[in-house]
């Protein structure tokens, strides 16, 4: 890749000509090499010959009566599985070969590991020294932490994203996705294409990046982190509230729940004709938002016993009506049968020899020139060992020797 010119083709991703060794399991590596593989790379994702990447068995739920997990299927497009044994010399001499030719390599194992086995980035780097080489850790390479086990609720809990997330006076809660894995998946994707980048810009060739999870935490606190350094207060949760703008929230109706967000104040007019109460624009309390923040408690006690006069639909006609932002609360049916996600291509379907029609989300990037695009289903455990081995120059006989060795194991169908 590294130099090559090439003339924009729509069947093509953007990263079309790129290699991806995908040593990476369970979410925010993964996440991110599916992104790579989206975007049009070849992704070549290593797994332990015996189970696997361990969301491979995660489940219920799985896809009909497959054993295929959902957790597995919804961050494995696109991308093709060896099953190689790095616990073996064998295994690891294979995936030295597979890294001499690859673009850029992801792997999240714990720190030192790699290393460990002869497969750090020191490691690989004469052999290949345009390798864009990342790791993916809980805590980083350095730092008192570094050497701890890494989930997304402790990521949530020890980055401050759970001292904010909840209702006022409660339990602390994490977002119902495991938002630090991914936050992590994408700054990683994020900064391999900066690499890739300044390796075709600045000639330097590749380099190592060190991506955490706890890094993505506390970069993701932005504005709220911003209000503790200029006041010495922490932010406390307030369910879905906005510390800065009112209202800017999720109300209870007649028969559900209706979200607002008047976030300027020439919206603040508009919401007050959509629910027929022109007064409160008159009251002083409310005038600006600034008010409205000051005066929030007795502005959330009258609009709760306003809207909650009013069906769900009726008060969304209503607020559409007057240009007021809206919603109601959608579920998992309801974003999926959402028009504007068709229109968006945001609801995509596969076909996978063992699970049938795989539906998924589609990908958020869109190309004029170089289109994301779904090309192959989330393979099965090993699917494309020996058609891997036969293109890194392994002739039958010298597969048959590693699978003798246990250091690959061959794909059975």
């Amino acid at each position: 890749m590294t130099g090559e010119a090439r003339t924009a083709d729509g069947d093509r991703g953007p990263l079309d000509g790129l290699t991806v060794l995908d040593a990476s399991r369970v979410l925010a590596g993964p996440f991110c090499t599916m992104q790579l593989g989206d975007l049009g790379a070849e992704v070549i994702k290593v797994e332990r010959p015996d189970t696997g990447d361990q969301t491979r068995g995660w489940q219920p739920p799985s896809y009909g009566a497959s054993e295929e997990s959902a957790y597995y299927m919804s961050i494995n497009r696109n991308k093709r599985s060896i099953a190689l044994n790095l616990a073996s010399e064998a295994g690891r001499e294979v995936f030295r070969t597979l890294a001499r030719e690859a673009d850029v390599l992801v792997e999240n194992f714990r720190v030192g590991k790699m290393e460990e086995w002869g497969l750090g980035y020191e490691d690989l780097r004469d052999a290949n020294p345009e390798l864009v080489y990342c790791s993916i850790t809980g805590y980083g390479e350095w730092g008192p932490d570094s050497h701890r086990p890494a989930y997304d609720i402790i990521m949530q809990a020890e980055g401050g994203l759970m001292s904010i997330t909840g209702e006022e006076g409660h339990t602390p809660v994490r977002v119902g996705v495991a938002i630090a894995d991914i936050g992590a998946g994408m700054y990683a994707t994020q900064g391999i294409l900066a690499a890739l980048l300044e390796r075709e810009l600045g000639g330097s060739g590749g380099q190592k990046l060190d991506i955490s999870l706890f890094d993505g935490q506390v970069a993701w606190m932005t504005y709220m982190a911003s209000n503790y350094f200029a006041t010495g207060d922490p932010p406390s949760r307030m369910g879905s509230k906005h510390p800065t703008i009112a209202p800017y929230q999720a109300f209870a109706t007649n028969d559900g729940h209706v979200v607002v967000a008047v976030a300027s104040e020439n919206l603040w007019p508009n919401f007050c004709t959509a629910l027929d109460r022109e007064d409160l624009t008159d009251d002083e309390r409310f005038a600006t938002n600034e008010d409205r923040v000051a005066n929030r408690e007795a502005l959330d006690a009258l609009l709760a016993e306003e809207l909650q006069q009013y069906d769900t639909d009726e008060l969304l006609a209503l607020f559409d009506e007057h240009d007021v932002p809206a919603s109601d609360v959608h579920d998992m049916a309801d974003v999926f049968a959402d028009e504007q996600v068709a229109a968006r291509g945001m609801h995509r379907e596969i076909d996978h020899p063992t699970a049938g029609t795989v539906e998924m989300p589609g990908s958020p990037m869109h190309f004029s020139n170089t289109p994301t695009t779904i090309r192959q289903y989330p393979p099965r455990l090993g699917e494309h060992t020996c058609d891997l081995l036969h293109e890194a120059g392994y002739d039958t006989s010298e597969i048959q020797e590693l699978i003798d060795a246990d250091a690959v194991a061959p794909f059975e169908n």
